[in-house]
């Protein structure tokens, strides 16, 4: 278990690292080490010796036994830290990028470090405090927790078939590392084809409409792994009823809404823009100049700012911040109105603390001491106010805002954790926080984003710790071991993760800068693209200038009331007719918050994922289930392995080298392919040797 679980850590956040940076950034999920690692097990328990060493007392063997189910999971549990329990990176790495990479300032290693670290472990406490409300009750019963307990069990049963799931995983492994070479390196174009863009070339109108990566995705399509797992991960794992709700949603934002908002209304002059961006931009459709609003100290100049202008977006990232906080709304009214009785019930049944067999069973085992999880707290916390009063240089958070964020942290955490419990629904409470902090600490962005990931992820941390320590109650492995392989991987992890990083925004000139960055660089940041433009908008120009009574995007905020409003009148219709029962399958929080990742995620990304998943768990679920049941989780794992591994490779032994080959199948920012970063799709923007249309 040591070994594999540390192996899997390491492996997992330093390839999340990695692949974060890329146009199209890959998370690997613990699913893939869950997979991985189970006949590297068993290989190990046939040739390791079994013999027993002895160290005073202390005796122990290199072989304690058969690779047994409780080990796997621990194993998978260690490798779930160097994901971020399925985030890909820790989130406090995109607050050392965007202060490298896009502003240019400096933050040591050490500040880096305490911010990833303390961010990440901080939840604990809260866990801790949580644990008895939400891990022992048995009405507290984890959906996505029971799933991984399917899984576990159909991986360990016997299998002597002629091809076993270890068989069919070495062999996904080796195709998808040996296709990778094509959209990888010598065929570049695979990763991205529009039907469209080639038939009508110097159409800006066609390029908007048929552009995988800066318009809608008509007809375009990829034959790369990473374009089809990216930002929304593996098609093949997601149930086929979230891809409807995520199909229904992503067209009626991006091919209704977006069209009649951009080429119909021209809301926010949209036709001054490009369709799709993240970018910021002034008033005559230019990149705003977010360097020269800045001073000294890091702060908003309102000199230089009231002389360039207000900041504007474009209407699509306007409609996509738009949808969050409809989304965020929906989601708290949707729970109250659909489950709220029940939660309410589950809570004075939790607080009583009714054990259930598992309980029972898992008394049998040392509990966790108490004081483990507040050594933890105090620890986190102390660090972490070490970091914003002796480096407040560094993160500009002051210590008032840091107990602040705790303290909102510690306030949601419980009910979030219910609604995750019993509904598998997560509230995103990211924007509201920056939201309230940029109006209560405008000018400084980076204070902005450090408020934002110890309010938010210490929450988030805490959820998917306590959905990890349900997955352990339900297999009955020792609660204390759990603490130790989940304390110990997090920072494993964030010490990786910081690592890895570090190096990137050293040793790759530009990274980040799509537009000084060689043909084909695929690192592009799109996810610290996003967030940069956030810490803009909601730190050093602040919500009041830009959503408030100052800004040109006021009126976004009747979203709030509207995502309130509309699970309301579902459940009165539900009401009403109560025996049509498609009424209640609609929701709302799901449709809002389907294109949530639009920005940085794209069409084409969309369009594959839909495409895949619907193949996969419809048509082979419905007409090849036993396939399915057997292969379907072994085939995800094993693209997304092969794939991790021959990016790697390519990236270290040749393009690291600056070896590279140019032909027509490389050039995938030809302006014939709508991809050329010098030809935006907006016709309000003319470009030399790019005709307007």
């Amino acid at each position: 278990m040591w070994f594999l679980g540390l192996l899997s850590c390491g492996v997992l956040s330093f390839l999340n690292t990695f692949f974060s940076y890329r146009s199209e950034p890959l998370v690997i999920t613990m699913i893939s080490a869950q997979v991985a690692t189970l006949p590297m097990g068993h290989f190990m328990a046939k040739v390791l010796p079994t013999k027993k060493f002895q160290i005073g007392s202390w005796e122990f063997s290199l072989n304690p036994g058969p690779f047994n189910i409780k080990e796997h999971a621990l194993i998978s549990i260690f490798a779930n830290t160097g994901s971020a329990f399925g985030g890909g990176t820790a989130y406090a790495i995109s607050i050392v990028d965007i202060v490298k990479a896009f502003y240019h300032r400096k933050i040591s290693f050490l500040a880096s470090w305490i911010l990833v670290v303390t961010t990440q472990v901080l939840g604990y406490g809260w866990a801790g405090i949580m644990r008895k409300y939400v891990i022992e009750p048995a009405e507290m019963w984890w959906p996505s927790s029971l799933v991984q307990v399917s899984l576990f069990r159909a991986l360990h049963e016997k299998d002597d078939s002629r091809m076993s799931r270890g068989k069919f995983f070495l062999i996904a492994l080796i195709c998808s590392f040996s296709w990778y070479t094509f959209p990888g390196y010598l065929m570049n174009t695979l990763s991205n084809l529009s039907l469209l863009c080639l038939l009508f070339p110097r159409s800006v109108t066609m390029q908007q409409l048929g552009s995988g990566i800066r318009g809608l995705g008509i007809g375009s399509f990829t034959f790369d792994w990473t374009v089809i797992a990216s930002f929304l991960s593996s098609p093949l794992v997601s149930p086929f009823f979230a891809t409807v709700n995520v199909l229904v949603g992503y067209v009626l934002v991006v091919y209704v809404l977006i069209p009649v908002g951009y080429w119909g209304l021209d809301i926010y002059n949209a036709k001054t823009y490009p369709l799709f961006s993240s970018d910021l931009f002034d008033i005559h459709g230019q990149k705003y100049n977010v360097s020269a609003i800045v001073n000294d100290k890091f702060e908003i100049d309102m000199t230089a700012y009231e002389n360039q202008g207000q900041v504007h977006i474009t209407m699509f990232f306007a409609v996509s911040y738009a949808l969050t906080f409809a989304a965020v709304v929906a989601t708290i009214t949707h729970v109250a109105c659909f489950n709220g009785k029940e939660i309410y019930n589950l809570f004075r049944a939790s607080s009583k603390g009714k054990p259930d067999i598992h309980t029972k069973l898992m008394r049998k085992y040392k509990g966790i001491p108490g004081w483990w999880f507040v050594l933890m707290l105090a620890l986190s916390l102390a660090l972490s106010l070490g970091l914003s009063i002796f480096m407040k240089d560094q993160v500009q958070l002051p210590w008032w805002a840091l107990l602040l964020s705790a303290g909102r942290a510690l306030f949601f955490t419980l009910p979030t954790s219910i609604i995750a419990a019993t509904t598998n629904q997560t509230p995103g409470l990211n924007v509201i926080t920056e939201y309230v902090f940029g109006i209560l600490y405008p000018g400084r962005p980076v204070a902005n984003v450090c408020f934002k990931t110890y309010g938010y992820m210490s929450m988030s941390q805490a959820v998917s710790f306590l959905n990890d320590f349900k997955l352990g109650h339900y297999m009955k492995i020792p609660p204390r071991s759990m603490f130790m392989v989940q304390l110990i991987g997090t920072i494993i992890a964030g010490t990786i993760n910081i690592g890895v990083a570090w190096y990137m925004l050293t040793s790759i000139k530009n990274i980040c800068h799509s537009e000084l960055l060689p043909a084909n660089s695929p690192w592009t940041c799109p996810g610290d693209s996003v967030f940069y433009s956030a810490s803009v908008l909601w730190g050093l120009v602040g919500p009041l200038r830009v959503f408030g009574p100052q800004g040109k995007y006021s009126a976004l905020n009747w979203c709030f009331l509207g995502g309130a409003l509309a699970p309301i009148l579902v459940w009165l219709l539900h009401k009403i007719f109560p025996s049509q029962k498609w009424i209640k399958l609609i929701n709302f929080p799901v449709i809002l918050g389907s294109t949530g990742n639009m920005p940085p995620a794209t069409s084409l990304n969309f369009n594959s994922w839909i495409f895949i998943g619907t193949i996969f768990n419809f048509f082979v679920y419905r007409f090849r289930k036993s396939w399915w049941q057997k292969y379907n989780y072994v085939l995800s794992a094993g693209l997304d392995a092969g794939l991790a591994f021959m990016c790697v490779l390519l990236y270290f032994c040749l393009q690291y080298e600056g070896i590279g080959i140019s032909w027509w199948g490389t050039k995938t920012h030809m302006a014939e392919h709508c991809e050329l970063p010098s030809c935006p799709t907006a016709k309000g923007i003319e470009v030399d040797g790019c005709p307007v249309q």
